[in-house]
């Protein structure tokens, strides 16, 4: 008699993800497939991200992919093949893009907190000094910055308050009067004529005035022409109100003459 194939119809009975495999005459036994569980008649997909995250790290998401199959991804604030990943700091990338002159800190994850350094005012991601070195970061001030240097006038880098009335770099450039007050040692006055000590004058403020005594000694004319605010008649207030820690900035569109 022709022994009977228990696997021959049906796959024996076993689940369609198993194997059906012959052990005596008329018997079978049933085996899950690679990458399932159960008793051969009921097999299911074995998930790995089930247990130990899948052997991605405590910080990846696990994601099956297919029976017993699984990519790990790291999770934001991460990076790694997600078998191992490591917190990136924000700060150390570009400070975190808070200003060079600030404080950056990582707080938690895709956070961070940006902080002006000591004698530095801001709100963190744009820091100012005192009003000597704003003026040398701003290119509509840096030639006043210059002449200042060249003279060794460092009455601005002092506790203030001040008020600088700033004569815009392509003025002090072209105006040919400044290289005869360099030759006849007459440019230290005329700078000075733009300071105004002991005084944070923004521009509402200004407004309210009609004279202000220099550093140099004599006084400058404040008044309001078609909503502008003009100086000894002439010279316009362009840009106002940058603020330092020891004062305030104005640019002008003329050089104040004492």
């Amino acid at each position: 008699c022709p022994a009977i194939d228990a696997c021959g119809s049906s796959n024996g009975g076993c689940s369609a993800r198993a194997e059906c495999r012959r052990t005596t005459p008329g018997n079978r036994a049933c085996v899950c497939s690679a990458g399932y569980t159960g008793d051969g008649i009921v097999c299911m997909e074995i998930n790995p991200c089930l247990v130990n995250n899948g052997g991605c790290d405590r910080n990846a998401e696990c994601t099956q992919i297919g029976p017993n199959q699984a990519v790990c991804n790291c999770l934001k604030g991460y990076s790694g093949d997600g078998k191992t990943c490591t917190y990136i700091s924000l700060c150390s990338q570009n400070n975190g893009g808070c200003s060079e002159f600030a404080i950056c800190n990582d707080t938690e994850l895709t956070e961070r907190t940006c902080t002006c350094k000591p004698n530095y005012i801001g709100d963190g991601f744009k820091c100012r000094g005192n009003i000597f070195q704003e003026l040398l970061r701003n290119s509509n001030t840096s030639r006043f910055y210059f002449h200042l240097e060249a003279l060794s006038i460092k009455d601005i880098t002092g506790p203030g308050p001040f008020t600088l009335f700033v004569p815009r770099t392509d003025v002090l450039n072209s105006d040919p009067r400044v290289k005869d007050w360099i030759a006849k040692g007459l440019m230290a006055q005329v700078l000075r004529y733009h300071m105004v000590a002991c005084a944070n004058l923004l521009h509402r403020d200004l407004t309210a005035l009609t004279n202000l005594t220099s550093l140099q000694g004599d006084l400058i004319h404040v008044s309001l022409t078609q909503n502008s605010l003009v100086l000894n008649n002439k010279a316009e207030i362009i840009l106002s109100d940058a603020v330092g820690t020891n004062g305030v900035i104005h640019v002008i569109n003329q050089i104040l003459v004492p």
